[in-house]
């Protein structure tokens, strides 16, 4: 009878690894029945440095390294074995931002990531241009506001990606994106299933440019996107025990692993991620009658066109306060786990107003478009006859994170968007039944929780890797391969919280305007 050390040692696996704002994740699953084998993780945090949000690619391979060895410690740990090859191996990460390098394949300029906010001017010039909205941090804002700003170094860019790129090009030598990643750098083309052609023909017209020419080439979910080259199997496992030759699938952005992490890859499905960001994204049936500041036109890995409502600020700040109880518990001699806190904190949250007794959180650390802010400064208040207790605050703090995605949820509300179901997933949803909860009063929509929710775009790009060839589009073999039987926590909207959390943002809105005059005095 074959054991799951047979399995991993026939490489008959898929792995998957995910850099994230603030983790670097990789997750091995069995490639037929998809359930985790092992997993490793490995903190990081970006950096300001002369007023950019950037990571150092040191600290990527660093990183990523620490997460592959912890991976293989907890293989080793639960199975008795070593991997040294896989049956595929698929690479994901944070959206959008800009990462340029020369003929040579040197860096010109540091990691600009998606936090970043300086590129309101060509934002707007491109969405004038374009015809479709293009946010600030999308790759070709960063490119153009390098043109526009005279940076020295614009010239010598020969080839443009996004950090799943960049590392896929490390290990692979190819120079390619999955489409959904794609999607975050130019508008694309969902019946081409490639960027949008007239699209790069007006922005090379206007700029003088040959676009195409320095952006990856796209892929589609199940496509070949190269194989592990010697140089990449030691970039990852500097100790020389991981084969090359490995099959890689497309590489994708976070948003579409999230999508395929939630199995909401079918029209009027939709899914919540909620990390150092949070964004929802909802697949579309028709395309939307407007323009809309507040939405990204994206697709799904297989290149659907989805809608995205994305928010630079997710659960940073609530993940803070959290850390305050922490050490206040530590500090009175009865030091608890830190999910043991959030977990304690998330159940008092339920015995809460429904409205948070008049308080309001801000998580805004960075800027927020959808708040017409360019910088953040996070922010409790609360006036004289609020209620002020800790049930109120923890869920004052639990809706901040949902307010700003919320602001952005009404306009395809107001688009006629339908939604049958929104999927979640991310850390904050481990505690069964609090923030899902809130999350379902927000949206006025069912919330469903499964239990790869907290796994979330490790597991996701996991399972694109072992889509790879496969013979059945991603949304079949989600449905019939990876979903089928799958056990789901659906919370359904409670009328008391979403009245609450209506009142609420009618406070959040109105509340934006002492945001913006902390941004500005502070």
């Amino acid at each position: 009878m074959s054991t799951t050390a047979d399995l991993i040692r026939e490489g008959r696996t898929a792995l998957g690894i995910e850099l994230g704002s603030t983790r670097i994740k990789a997750c091995l699953i069995d490639a037929e029945t998809h359930e985790v084998l092992a997993t490793g993780a490995h903190d990081w945090e970006n950096r300001f440095e002369e007023r950019l949000w950037t990571y150092p690619l040191d600290a990527v391979w660093t990183g990523l390294q620490e997460a592959y060895a912890a991976l293989v410690a907890d293989a080793v740990e639960r199975h008795g074995i070593r991997p040294d090859t896989f049956g595929a191996i698929g690479v994901s990460a944070m959206m959008h931002g800009y990462l340029a390098f020369d003929e040579a394949g040197e860096l010109l300029v540091p990691f600009r990531t998606w936090r970043n906010t300086h590129t309101g001017q060509a934002a707007a010039e491109l969405t004038e241009l374009l015809g479709v909205n293009i946010p600030l941090r999308w790759s070709v804002a960063h490119l153009r506001q390098a043109q526009l700003d005279g940076e020295p170094h614009v010239p010598r860019v020969r080839f443009l990606t996004t950090l799943a790129g960049y590392v896929h090009w490390r290990l692979t030598g190819r120079r390619v994106l999955g489409i959904g990643d794609a999607s975050g750098m130019f508008p694309i083309d969902s019946a081409a299933r490639d960027y949008d052609q007239e699209l790069v023909d007006r922005f090379d017209r206007h700029t003088g440019g040959d676009l195409r020419a320095v952006l990856p080439e796209v892929l589609v979910a199940g496509q070949d996107a190269g194989a592990l080259t010697a140089s990449g199997a030691a970039l990852l496992d500097p100790s020389g025990a991981l084969r090359p030759g490995i099959p890689l699938c497309p590489p994708e952005g976070d948003a579409g692993t999230g999508m395929v992490a939630t199995g909401a890859v079918a029209p009027r499905t939709g899914n919540v991620s909620a990390g150092t960001s949070i964004f929802a994204m909802v697949v579309l049936e028709r395309p939307l009658a407007g323009v809309h500041d507040e939405l990204d036109l994206v697709t799904t890995p297989a290149g659907d066109a989805v809608a995205m409502v994305h928010c630079n600020n997710g659960a940073s700040e609530l993940a803070a306060w959290v850390g305050l109880f922490a050490r206040f518990a530590e500090a009175a001699g009865t030091p608890l786990p830190a999910d043991a806190v959030f977990e304690t904190l998330f159940t008092e949250a339920l015995g809460g107003e429904a409205d948070a007794g008049g308080l309001l959180a801000y998580n805004h650390l960075a800027g927020e478009p959808i708040a017409g802010l360019d910088e953040g400064r996070p922010l409790f208040v609360r006036t004289p006859d609020s209620r002020f207790t800790l049930a109120n605050l923890v869920r004052a703090q639990l809706y901040g994170v949902f307010g700003t995605l919320s602001l952005g949820m009404r306009v395809l509300a107001d688009e006629g968007v339908a939604l049958d179901r929104m999927f979640a997933h991310g850390g904050m949803f481990r505690t069964a039944g609090v923030a899902q909860r809130f999350l379902a009063g927000a949206l006025g929509a069912p919330v469903a929780v499964g239990d790869t929710a907290s796994e979330g775009g490790a597991w996701g790009i996991a399972v694109l890797a072992a889509h790879l060839g496969a013979d059945q589009d991603l949304s079949t073999y989600l449905d019939e391969r990876v979903f089928a039987g799958a056990e789901l926590r659906i919370a359904e909207p409670d009328p008391a919280d979403v009245a609450g959390f209506a009142a609420y943002l009618d406070r959040y809105r109105a509340g934006l305007a002492v945001e913006a005059a902390a941004v500005a005095a502070l």
